[in-house]
């Protein structure tokens, strides 16, 4: 497992939000989480990526237990993450978007009030990036003139652009035309395919979920309703009648 948490507890005053949750991700694996408006679904990635502290339980990661690791170690580690609002630089190119977080990574950012084109491997590692990611003829377009999917597109790239070993993904096609979000997915589903890479994607949407998820987690109460291949999930008896309200 590449991800493991064990018996993992968060309570708000007395509010139980996640109540002894338990699971695994294994390597390369894509893994949906679903459930309904306040079920713990972003409390959970919230403290997978370390921007809250459990108040009971344990996190590993790689092997190592990252219970009460900061998000910056996290991210070294790692775990990278994009948000169900995407965090962009709207005024800076597409590039510039991805090359960001690159000099990040490299420990160049300060040189970023430099000349950030003589940093000729980096510039080719962004746009390798934005070829995976079907940005590349955007790469000299502001970000905000890209269409919703597309700037979900982006927010995952610079995510990536962290090398991550598992990415979270907050609703990664919520805002999008409903026309595009196979697209969107498509895109974002292909390069974590390439790269090897492990998932945890919140989501809400079923036909999302059934066509590109190798294992669902059903959270309801703060607790793992169900969990298991997407067909199997949907035919839950539980999980129809509660998460998807088919009687």
């Amino acid at each position: 497992m590449i991800l493991s948490v064990e018996k993992l507890e968060k309570q708000f005053g007395s509010l139980k939000a996640i109540d002894g949750v338990s699971f695994g991700i294994r390597e390369r694996e894509i893994v949906s989480l679903i459930g309904s408006n306040g079920a713990g679904k972003t409390t959970l990635v919230n403290l997978i990526s370390g921007y809250l502290k459990p108040t009971a339980g344990r996190i590993f990661f790689g092997g190592k237990d990252i219970t009460y690791a900061s998000p910056f170690k996290r991210i070294k580690l790692g775990i990278g993450r994009s948000f169900q609002i995407v965090h962009l630089f709207e005024e800076a190119t597409v590039l510039d978007n991805v090359r960001t977080p690159l000099f990040a990574r490299y420990g160049r950012i300060k040189s970023i009030l430099w000349s950030a084109d003589s940093y000729v491997d980096i510039t080719r590692e962004a746009i390798g990036i934005l070829k995976l990611f079907n940005l590349y003829d955007k790469k000299d377009s502001p970000a905000k003139e890209l269409s919703e999917g597309e700037k979900k597109i982006l927010d995952v790239a610079m995510a990536f652009a962290l090398k991550p070993k598992l990415l979270l993904l907050d609703e990664p096609t919520s805002g999008v035309a409903t026309h595009d979000k196979f697209s969107v997915m498509n895109t974002i589903v292909s390069a974590i395919r390439k790269e090897g890479i492990s998932a945890l994607i919140i989501e809400h949407d079923m036909d999302i979920v059934s066509n590109y998820s190798d294992n669902v987690l059903v959270i309801h109460e703060g607790r793992i309703m169900a969990e298991g291949k997407p067909e199997d999930v949907m035919q839950n008896k539980e999980v129809r009648e509660t998460i998807l309200g088919i009687q």
